[in-house]
Order: C-alpha cells, then sequence, then structure tokens
C-alpha cells in the first residue's frame, strides 16, 4: 500500500508513485533548521545578555554550551527512537518542546533559567534532523530514485544559510525587541513546524528494528558525553573525577553494546565501518573552525572592533551570502571529495585572512574575511551530509544523521571551550589571532584526513550501504 498524505482540504490521497512527496520539504527544512537558527542568534546576544544579568563572559558561555551539550545527546538519542518508531510522533514532540522552552527563555527571570531553557531547546530540536533524513530515506525507496540530490542539497543550504543568517537576524530581532526577542522567535517557528507536521508527515511506522529502547545504553552514552564535555569546558584540577567517570562509562557503554541485541548505537557496523567514522571526524574539524570563527569573530567585532551587535550582525552577511551560492551551484554534483579538499584549504585561507586584521581594519577587509569564510561552509556540511547518506545503513539512517550532528555540536563545544580559552581576557586582536591559528591547525588536520581517503571518489548513488 502506498503511503497516505493529506491534502490541503483535509482529504487524503497517495503521493506521486515516481516523484518524491514535496508536501515533506517544508516541515522537513522548518523543523531542521530550528537548531542551527538558534545556535547562531546567540551569538550577538551574548554580551547583551551578560549586561542584563550582570555576568561575566565565563557564565554566559553556557548559553552556548548548554544547547551543545544537549544536542549533542539528543541528537543520536531521538535519531534512534525516529529509527523505531518513525518520524511523525518523534518531530511533532520536538518541535512542541521548541515553543515551550522558547516561551520559557523569553521570560527568564534569571541566567540560570535562561540556561535551563536552552537545554529544553536543545533536546526539543534534535529531533527533526535525523526524523528527515528517515524520510529521505523512505521515500528514495519509494519511488526507486537513488540519488535524492535536489533535496539533500535543499536540506544541507537550509541549515548551512540559516546558520550563517542567525547573526544577522539575531542582531535585527536584539535591535527592535531586546535580546529576549530571539527566544519569542520559536513561538511562531515552532507552531509552523506543528501545523506542518500534523499535515503532511506520514502516519506509518518506521520498518527498522522494533527491538525497544536500550535506555541502558542511552545512559551510558551520555554520562560519557557529558563527563568529558564538562572536563574539556572547563580542564581544572579539581575536576580530575571527570576524565576517570568518562572512561567507567564508555567501558561500560561498550560492554553493553556489543551484548544486547538491539543496541542503540551498534558498535560491531559503525568499528566496521571505517569511511563513516572518517566522514564524523571530518564534520568534528569542519565544525570546530566553523563555529570558532562565528563565535570568536562576532565577539571581538562588538569588543574588539566596537561594533554593534545589529552591526556586526550586518558584517556576517557576506558569510551567508558565499554559503548559500557555494552549495546552490555546487549541490547537484556530489563530489564529496573535492568538496572537503576545497573546504579545508579555503578555511586555511580565511584563518590567514584573520591575522590581517586589527582593532582599524576598514570594513571592506572584515566583509572580505567573511565572505571566504562561508565558502567553506557551503561545502563542508554539504559534502559530510551526502557522505553519510551514501555510507550509512538504511535502517539506522536517522541515528546515523543524529550522530554526524552529535559531532558537528561536539565542534560547537570545542569552538566553545577554544573562545573561552583564547578571549579569556576579552576578544581582543592578541586573542582573535591566537584562536585564528587554533583553527588553521584544524583546518589542516581537515586536509590531511580527506587527501589519502580514496573512498570518497568511489560514492555513487548506488554505493548506500554500510
Amino acid at each position: 500500500m502506498p503511503k497516505l498524505v493529506r491534502t490541503a482540504s483535509g482529504t487524503r490521497r497517495p503521493p506521486p508513485a515516481d516523484r518524491f512527496d514535496h508536501r515533506l520539504i517544508a516541515p522537513m527544512i522548518l523543523g531542521s533548521v530550528l537548531n542551527p537558527i538558534n545556535s547562531s542568534m546567540i551569538a550577538v546576544a551574548l554580551v547583551p545578555i551578560g549586561a542584563a544579568f550582570g555576568a561575566p563572559p565565563a557564565e554566559t558561555a553556557w548559553l552556548v554550551s548548554a544547547l551543545y551539550l544537549a544536542t549533542a545527546v539528543g541528537q543520536p538519542v531521538i535519531g534512534r527512537l525516529v529509527d523505531m518508531y518513525g518520524p511523525r510522533p518523534l518531530y511533532l514532540i520536538g518541535t512542541a518542546l521548541v515553543g515551550a522552552a522558547g516561551l520559557m527563555g523569553a521570560l527568564a527571570p534569571s541566567l540560570g533559567v535562561l540556561i535551563v531553557a536552552r537545554v529544553l531547546l536543545g533536546l526539543g530540536t534534535s529531533a527533526a534532523y535525523p526524523a528527515s533524513m528517515q524520510l529521505i530515506r523512505s521515500e528514495t525507496e519509494r519511488t526507486g530514485q537513488n540519488s535524492p540530490a535536489r533535496v539533500l542539497t535543499a536540506l544541507s543550504v537550509a541549515n548551512q544559510t540559516v546558520a550563517v543568517v542567525g547573526p544577522a537576524l539575531g542582531g535585527f530581532l536584539i535591535g527592535l525587541g531586546g535580546w529576549r526577542a530571539i527566544l519569542t522567535v520559536n513561538l511562531p517557528l515552532s507552531a509552523a513546524c506543528l501545523v506542518l507536521g500534523t499535515l503532511w508527515l506520514p502516519r506509518t511506522k518506521s520498518a527498522g528494528e522494533q527491538r525497544g529502547v536500550d535506555l541502558p545504553g542511552m545512559v551510558l552514552f551520555a554520562v560519557t558525553l557529558l563527563s568529558l564535555m564538562f572536563f574539556l569546558m572547563s580542564p581544572r584540577l579539581a575536576h580530575w573525577w571527570l576524565p576517570p567517570l568518562a572512561a567507567v562509562a564508555a567501558a561500560g557503554f561498550a560492554l553493553r553494546e556489543l551484548r544486547t541485541a538491539g543496541p542503540f548505537i551498534d558498535l560491531r557496523v559503525l568499528g566496521g565501518n571505517l569511511p563513516l567514522l572518517a566522514t564524523y571526524l571530518r564534520q568534528l574539524l569542519g565544525y570546530t573552525t566553523t563555529y570558532s570563527f562565528l563565535y570568536g569573530f562576532t565577539q571581538w567585532l562588538e569588543e574588539g572592533r566596537g561594533l554593534h551587535a545589529s552591526t556586526a550582525g550586518l558584517v556576517l552577511l557576506p558569510l551567508s551570502a558565499s554559503a548559500l551560492a557555494v552549495s546552490g551551484l555546487t549541490g547537484r554534483r556530489e563530489a564529496v571529495r573535492r568538496k572537503l579538499l576545497v573546504g579545508g584549504l579555503v578555511q586555511i585561507a580565511a584563518c590567514a585572512g584573520l591575522l590581517l586584521l586589527d582593532s582599524g581594519s576598514p570594513i571592506a577587509l572584515l566583509l572580505l574575511v567573511g565572505a571566504v569564510m562561508g565558502i567553506p561552509q557551503g561545502l563542508i556540511g554539504l559534502a559530510n551530509q551526502n557522505a553519510l547518506y551514501r555510507q550509512s545503513a538504511p535502517e539506522r539512517i536517522a541515528s546515523a544523521a543524529g550522530l554526524l550532528r552529535t559531532f558537528s555540536y561536539l565542534g560547537a563545544l570545542g569552538a566553545s571551550a577554544a573562545n573561552a580559552a583564547f578571549l579569556a581576557h576579552g576578544a581582543d586582536t592578541a586573542g582573535l589571532h591566537e584562536l585564528a591559528l587554533f583553527m588553521a591547525a584544524g583546518s589542516v588536520l581537515l586536509v590531511l584526513v580527506t587527501l589519502p581517503d580514496r573512498s570518497l571518489s568511489t560514492l555513487t548513488p548506488a554505493s548506500g550501504k554500510a
């Protein structure tokens, strides 16, 4: 029986047998951009939030870290639930939580409450992207079209573009209604997702395994990740117990996953899929540089260059423009290896550009550096997403996609820690230059990991197996 979809009049009819159901694109894209828009808008709000609550940068940094910690854990966990129970229920629950978290944050009376709202926001935004990847896979199988390049490109372009448009949008909203406006925007976005999801997402369950939820595995995974990340964000002698805790939890997680019949993460399959592991590593390296630039450069524009938050957001517009143009122009051809190599090399060039900046640099030079950094943002995420689609097992596509997002936000956490270390005494030019050298080192590693990987050149529409 073909899957049924709801028409605008409320009746139901089957989607075209030979074409991707384009009604799914709007809820997929709108839901999947909830995370990047919330993670990027906060970049220009850290300074005014700190001023509002009398909090130093070390405390407001938790607004970034809290969302990424929640997302890093939530993406693969919810992705696994999508694989088991289908995309519709997880999508609707997650996007409803986004609205509740947005309201809580907009009314937050203290920084602590705002941080809790960001945790809930991270969990809520963890559902839509794995759900979208599962929908793309199921639609591809239904229609018999093995290469959904246009849909994957649309998803990646939307995510990449929103991530870099976020600071400009955040600056605009702050100019209109203060920093609380960037939380309020989640209310209409959540409502739109709920309406579109209710109308168009199929009610059918996933064809994946139905062996029950591996709750112990999920808990051990969360303990491992959280204890390690907490230590990396604040590596002090007083926190000596966190690495041993992470090691013990990781050992328990590995033992559990290797012995259980329905593991949360199938380590046997994952361990034997070296190309997919390499994709996760490249995602980590690429996004560490991306978010280091996003947060470090933006804070430097406000403090080191003395620009207003709204002006700083406008300076980043070329970043979004070049990312959108590059993704749109290159999206129809997968060319994974070439995109990763070019992206890594251009990241190195952009880091070199940062070393030329000082407190008196002209606006034109700031715009140029942002435009150059937008090029790899339009290439690396799209290339890794296409690689994952080909390298992951079809029955675990949502959890694999969730792990890809986890490595993105592990990179964001690493970037947050780097910003805290290099900009510890304020976002001055010396700190920006130190951060640029750190980013350049990560970009060099990205190139070195990609260059010898010939498997990327053999990815074809027929090779989508784990």
